[in-house]
């Protein structure tokens, strides 16, 4: 198969929500309808002693939630399908935020009773800056919650989506009955009795038989009619065209807990899902299909295997096709590297793969070469845009709970940081460090992290900084330039990579050094070239 049916029948996309709307759950029931798992695990009953495949960092498990976005692939209907996985907790955030520059659509959950809340609207407004296609499923519909309709205008108003129900609920709740599934023409039954097993749908091209009265209750079968001619008359036809540029929306309806209404929204899905698109760089527009391989580095994960300590960086391949043991240049270092054992994902599964193509994520082992950003090439020096940087919102310093392990506690503090978790910052004064991440639920993850993965314990202390800035001076050697150091000598750190950095207490003490030193500039990001 050549390079552009290869890259055609790649479908890369992100799965986002509020914390517990059922995203970790509904990729769980994607991988089982993919043929990718035989046995979904459930993310929160403890019946059921197998955690889900995507959250399989221990912490995850132990909370319940996800704070790391995983890799999944499978292939269903002849198509490659990756799934990124993304945290909900706005404390991870900005682990989802970079990951939506690696995909090419989203499906965004919806828990049927709590409607549209705050995360979901912060990460669809991401989405639709980027004009990323989106797709909408409900879930949670064996639950008691919102009126179809109230919910597809709730969607349409908070999220600003312009909505098209491709699938639609018979009752809800205690009265749920099944899906009628619009783009198929099919029902599905929803029982009790078969929670986990996968039913097929029965063809209905005409809703006004008979027979659909004897399947689902008259009463039942006339409502439904009333609100597909509702849907009808009220919502746009499907226009795919629409849909891949980020106008038109379809929405799904279903329960991924009970395996209801996955298939419907996985099979159009598929039909209708964009291919690899086109990325930006800093110097041009690099499309899919060209032969040269491109591709950028969007995150950094140590110790995917505790046992081997092993660092990966991910790595999106946006055009061609990636090849184990092929020179490639890392733009940034200026240098050319070979991988050998180039990793697929199955969650921490991995397997060597001699080749991959544009759309796939790849992961390769690193001993500390790459940084979240990077670019690698075949030998063009291009720079991808658009891979956001976080100021920090939260600071502690951190202390050594060991004395035995300060080794273990400082390589630690290295490779999380890498990761892009958070960021550390040395205290010129005394060489303190300082840990700022932009949610206060990251100092539990690096504390647990930092034991269970590197045998190493901290503690933290409360530090009163308001903003971290980075400083650019105009003439480092000027008059002013020194006497700002020497004015403000213990609020200077450095950061990992030792660029200088102004930790300033408030916003009064900020709006004071600015105007009293104007040549100092302070930027609220590492990368200022590209504020």
């Amino acid at each position: 198969m050549g390079l552009i049916e290869e890259i055609a029948k790649r479908r890369t996309f992100g799965i986002i929500s509020h914390p517990d709307a059922g995203k970790t759950t509904l990729t769980e029931k994607l991988l089982l309808f993919g043929g990718a798992i035989k046995e979904a695990g459930a993310v929160k009953s403890n019946k059921i002693k197998k955690g889900a495949t995507s959250d399989f960092m221990e912490i995850e498990r132990q909370r319940g939630i996800s704070v790391s976005t995983s890799v999944l692939a499978f292939i269903y209907k002849d198509k490659k399908i990756n799934i990124l996985d993304t945290p909900g907790h706005k404390d991870f955030a900005e682990d989802t935020y970079r990951t939506l520059t690696a995909v090419d659509s989203v499906i965004v959950v919806v828990d049927v009773a709590k409607g549209v809340e705050m995360q979901t609207e912060k990460l669809v407004e991401v989405c639709r800056m980027r004009n990323i296609p989106i797709i909408v499923f409900v879930n949670k519909l064996d639950r008691e919650g919102k009126d179809a309709f109230d919910l597809l205008d709730e969607i349409e108003q908070k999220l600003k989506l312009r909505t098209i129900p491709l699938s639609f609920p018979i009752g809800m709740g205690l009265d749920f009955k099944g899906i009628y599934n619009i783009w198929d023409k099919k029902i599905n039954i929803f029982s009790d009795e078969n929670k986990q097993t996968i039913s097929e749908g029965v063809e209905f091209k005409d809703i006004n038989v008979p027979e659909l009265d004897e399947m689902i209750g008259s009463e039942a079968a006339e409502t439904l009619r009333e609100e597909l001619e509702l849907v009808e008359g009220a919502y746009p036809s499907f226009d795919k065209e629409s849909y891949l540029k980020g106008e038109l929306h379809p929405v799904f309806f279903g329960s991924a807990l009970n395996n209801f209404g996955v298939k419907e929204l996985l099979d159009c899905f598929v039909d209708i899902a964009p291919t690899p698109q086109p990325k930006q760089s800093e110097t041009r527009l690099v499309d899919a299909n060209e032969n040269k391989m491109t591709g950028f580095v969007f995150k950094i994960h140590a110790n995917m295997d505790p046992k081997h300590r092993d660092r990966l960086a991910f790595v999106k391949i946006v055009s061609g096709s990636f090849k184990r043991n092929t020179p490639y240049l890392h733009v940034k270092n200026n240098k050319k590297m070979k991988f050998s054992s180039p990793n697929a994902f199955f969650a921490e599964k991995k397997e060597i793969v001699e080749e991959s193509f544009a759309g796939d994520i790849v992961g390769l082992h690193d001993t500390g070469n790459f940084k979240i950003g990077d670019t690698i090439t075949e030998g063009e020096k291009l720079q991808f845009k658009g891979i956001p940087s976080f100021s920090p919102e939260f600071f502690r310093y951190i202390n050594n709970a060991d004395p035995m392990k300060s080794k273990q506690l400082g390589k630690g503090i290295d490779q999380l940081m890498d990761e892009g978790v958070a960021q550390v910052f040395v205290m010129e004064m005394n060489g303190r460090k300082i840990i700022g991440t932009v949610g206060a639920l990251q100092y539990e993850v690096i504390q647990y992290r930092l034991e269970h993965e590197y045998g190493a314990k901290c503690s933290y202390e409360n530090i009163n900084v308001y903003k971290a800035c980075w400083i650019e001076a105009t003439d480092i050697k000027s008059e002013e330039y020194k006497e700002f150091k020497r004015v403000k000598q213990r609020y200077l750190a450095k950061d990992k990579s030792g660029k200088l950095v102004f930790l300033a207490d408030s916003a009064f003490t900020l709006q004071m050094t600015q105007s009293k030193f104007p040549s100092v500039k302070l930027h609220f990001i590492s990368e200022f070239e590209t504020e």
